[in-house]
């Protein structure tokens, strides 16, 4: 009686659910698809000088490596959950890493600029349902209980991307050659499509529910025209050019049709009562500023490193380490104090932190100390990082639990396309004040003016010989050039700073404690 007893009673009390097969090789597998992509947003950095030298372009158009992978990851990025539906899962997933894998190949085998701005757009598209993807598989291969370690961990592994990028990148051009710098993907591509191939499950496969293909084309041509004028603009003397003209109507009208679809249809791409919460709107805006400064501020320090500071590609890449430590370390920190300080002071600390680091920058000069580098920039990550988690807490704190999905995916959009449309202005206005500067500097040089007829002048710029005069011009480039990117750190202080003037606009959480919810259903945002 007893022993039966005992088996019906261990036949009915609940067994522990089952750990899933290969578990472990599916989470590193997963984690090397998103450390793929994050690392590919900033490896390419320290190496953009030498593919300007190889690809034959100009400062301001070789950022566009930059924006049409940012730019198409970021229109990308909203059907992500329909297709997954629509083909399941891991279909989906082995064909983005594939079509990613195979991307970076052609990438590292432009030999023009055209074909590397299009085979970064394709690296983009594919790119964008990586870390949704992978963060949706970790979180089926955990338990309730797990998953918040589960996160932590993939989170962290998420991080080390970025903080990578610069130093691998820098290894790998000066070893190898820049084209280096994709051709690594390969082999841990070829790895992670082998492990999903043979290990991961397919799961079952959702209905799919309509998805909303007139509101996301119209956004998609609204950004997409934008992006374009902005890239081109500088190059066709703006508004002086027809095609600026076609641009700029083409993303007047993709944006004006999106927004209104979005007030007049049934079921819109997004709704328009997300923008009810004053919160998730007031952080939608800050999410845009620091999307603007993010990799912005990235794309300029590497080439300053080397161009004006003079220091070899590797050490340019170790020197960019710090940026990613600081960030790594207060988001670490700011995590654990989200729940106990309000968040609002957090942002504003990080506000401070980021806007004293660029006006720092602007005051640095050829001779700058690695050391002062190395804490400038380390405080500078540090602010984004106190900027970006206590954001997350208190836009989604008071937003409806419906809107959270669409909220995760408005604040990827607009931290990318922030990011694109910093990196393009940021770079026009280097070229151009860079230009001006010169010009400006050069009209007061000639062979009548008398510091350049005495002393140490005389002999390195003697304007009467060819050498002297191109030794010269060659000076005023490189003074020019470190004004100009005087003026666009000071720029990006500008930037920063008036987003202090939103968190007026916040309201606390009534729960300071309670944790963030894009944490475990949405994508996480990785700090470039």
């Amino acid at each position: 009686m007893s022993a039966a007893t005992t088996s019906v009673e261990a036949a009915m009390s609940p067994s522990p659910p089952a750990i899933p097969q290969h578990r472990a090789l599916i989470t590193v597998c997963a984690m090397v698809a998103t450390l793929m992509q994050a690392l590919d947003s900033t490896i390419a950095n320290v190496a953009l000088p030498y593919m300007q030298g190889s690809l034959l372009t100009t400062s301001d158009q070789i950022t566009w490596v930059l924006t049409s992978y940012i730019i198409a990851a970021a229109i990308m990025t909203s059907p992500v959950g329909w297709l997954s539906a629509r083909f399941g899962r891991k279909n989906f997933f082995i064909v983005c890493l594939a079509g990613f894998t195979l991307a970076s190949m052609l990438c590292g085998a432009a030999q023009s600029l055209t074909q590397m701005v299009l085979f970064r757009l394709l690296q983009g598209i594919f790119g964008a349902a990586l870390v949704p993807l992978s963060q949706a598989t970790i979180l089926d291969l955990y338990s309730a209980e797990q998953r918040g370690s589960a996160m932590a961990m993939w989170g962290m592994g998420v991080m080390v991307g970025p903080i990578l990028g610069p130093t691998l990148g820098g290894y790998l051009t000066e070893v190898y050659d820049w084209r280096w710098v994709f051709f690594i993907n390969l082999p841990f591509g070829a790895l992670a499509i082998g492990g999903l191939w043979f290990f991961l499950k397919e799961e079952t496969r959702a209905r799919a529910t309509s998805f909303d293909w007139t509101g996301f084309l119209a956004l998609s041509l609204g950004i997409g025209a934008l992006q374009l004028m902005l890239d081109r603009g500088g190059n066709l003397d703006w508004f002086a050019s027809t095609e600026v003209w076609i641009e700029l109507l083409l993303a007047a009208l993709g944006l004006y049709l999106f927004v209104v679809h979005v007030l007049l249809a049934e079921r819109p791409f997004i709704s328009p009562r997300i923008f009810a919460d004053v919160n998730f709107t007031s952080g939608f805006l800050v999410m845009f500023a620091v999307g603007m400064v993010l990799l912005a501020s990235s794309a300029l320090l590497a080439p300053w490193l080397q161009t004006l500071g003079g220091y070899p590609v590797r050490e340019a890449g170790l020197l960019m380490v710090p940026r990613g430590l600081g960030t790594m370390l207060a988001m670490m920190v700011a995590g654990r104090f989200s729940s106990k300080v309000d968040p609002r002071l957090l942002m504003a600390l990080g506000i401070a932190a980021l806007a004293y680091s660029f006006w720092e920058m602007a005051t640095w000069t050829p001779a700058v100390q690695p050391f002062t580098l190395s804490w400038v920039t380390a405080i500078q990550g540090f602010g984004l990082g106190f900027v970006f988690i206590p954001l997350q807490v208190v836009a989604f704190a008071t937003l409806p639990a419906e809107f959270r999905t669409d909220g995760a995916a408005l604040f990827s959009l607009v931290r990318n396309v922030g990011s694109a449309i910093g990196v393009s202005v940021a770079s026009f206005m280097l070229a151009q004040n860079a230009q001006i500067v010169h010009a400006q500097m050069a009209e007061g040089l000639t062979g009548f003016s008398r510091m350049l007829q005495t002393g140490g002048a005389y002999l390195f710029w003697n304007t009467a010989t060819s050498g002297g005069r191109m030794a010269l011009n060659g000076e005023v480039s490189r003074q020019a050039l470190a004004i100009a990117y005087t003026d666009d750190f000071k720029l990006m202080f500008w930037v920063s700073l008036p987003t202090a003037l939103l968190l007026l606009l916040m309201r606390r959480p009534q729960q300071a404690g309670k944790p963030a919810p894009a944490s475990a259903s949405t994508p996480v945002h990785v700090l470039d």
